[in-house]
């Protein structure tokens, strides 16, 4: 039977609606998951605040975990009773980028528009179909997702770290180790303090850079940035790049770009060093474009890489970052500084737009 779960909606505007929704039973190769939390995260706010254009209505959220309480048919790789960490990009598995392994750039998922591989929505409610944002809608209390959009890990890991791990965490990582290929000694600067920021930070000390420079515009950031392993910290202003060399020399190694704004971003390539690499992480809003200096670029041998999801492999990676989290090695839970309730998402939002740093976590 369809199952009546409490979710937060969007359909136009900054403010969720706190409404019932119906979440229809698992088809083949689907899983119904009961969530156990789900992120705030920088993407949905960009939804809400009309940067990105998607369909409507729309359950947010897409940093879940929880428990699978149902499967459809053929679904053979979980069980009821796992803990699961929801993927907001499930891959196709079937597509030529998929079978080359490269599944962050899948050209046949439905992720994107919010459907199932079947077409179909997660859920409705009277007036017609509600899309689930990214095929996820982890801001509900059930939902329903494809089985490739849900990996096991340990039930020692806390759904509301498991939750991060399946954004900003993976999209950390990933830009640390597979786009920017940091290795140990090599030095890195990373463009904002918020959560990616904080999880690029961790992965880079992880990974054992050295210097890690930080640079945000707010003190707090920056004293979080600390504490996560920056072993430096600058204000964010148009002298950056003055101030990154005073540090190293002649520039980073890697630079990361964690906020998503055209000007930080032109920013960045200026930073790294000759033959470094520049990775774009944050998402800035639809038509807004970049302006490159191509000839600078060029002539110093810089790299400049778009980093989408972290060139996550969803089905490799998340136990991965579970057991490094479980080992003491990614300290995940000290991102959230704030549990709420479902209730209290559109409190989170205006917190996160006034400028709150850390993680908030919905605790269902």
């Amino acid at each position: 039977m369809p199952t009546i779960s409490r979710a937060a909606v969007h359909t136009d505007g900054p403010e969720l609606e706190i409404t019932e929704v119906v979440v229809r039973d698992p088809g083949p190769g689907q899983v119904l998951v009961k969530l156990g939390a789900s992120g705030v995260c920088g993407s949905d706010r960009h939804v809400l605040d009309g940067d990105w254009n998607l369909p409507s209505p729309t359950v947010m959220g897409h940093e879940g975990a929880g428990t699978v309480v149902s499967i459809g048919a053929g679904v053979t790789d979980l069980d009821v009773g796992d803990h699961v960490v929801l993927s907001w990009f499930y891959p196709c598995l079937h597509c030529a980028a998929c079978r080359a392994g490269r599944m962050w750039v899948c050209t046949g998922s439905g992720a994107s528009d919010g459907l199932l591989p079947d077409g179909t929505t997660a859920f409705s409610r009277g007036d017609g179909s509600v899309f689930p944002y990214l095929a996820v809608g982890s801001m509900s209390e059930y939902t329903v997702v494809a089985q490739q959009a849900a990996v096991k890990i340990p039930d020692a890991v806390p759904f509301d770290v498991a939750a991060l791990i399946g954004c900003s965490i993976a999209t950390g990582f990933g830009a640390v180790v597979n786009d920017g290929d940091v290795t140990a000694g090599q030095s890195a600067l990373v463009i904002g303090a918020g959560g990616i920021g904080l999880s690029i930070i961790m992965s880079l000390a992880l990974a054992g850079a050295n210097p890690i420079i930080a640079a945000d515009v707010s003190g707090e950031a920056l004293a979080l940035a600390a504490a996560f392993g920056a072993t430096h910290t600058l204000t964010s202003g148009p002298d950056l790049a003055t101030e990154v060399k005073e540090i190293t020399g002649t520039g980073v190694d890697c630079a990361f770009e964690a906020i998503g704004r055209r000007e930080t971003i032109e920013l960045m390539t200026s930073c790294a060093a000759p033959g470094g690499t520049a990775v774009i992480v944050g998402l800035p809003p639809e038509d807004d474009p970049v302006s490159i200096d191509a000839l600078h670029l060029a002539e110093e041998g810089k790299r400049l890489v778009g980093s989408n999801y972290g060139s996550t492999v969803p089905a490799r990676d998340f136990p991965r970052l579970a057991d490094l989290y479980l080992a003491g090695k990614l300290p995940i839970d000290r991102l959230i500084t704030d549990r709420i309730r479902l209730d209290e998402v559109n409190s989170a939002f205006a917190a996160m737009r006034a400028g709150s740093r850390g993680r908030t976590v919905i605790v269902h």
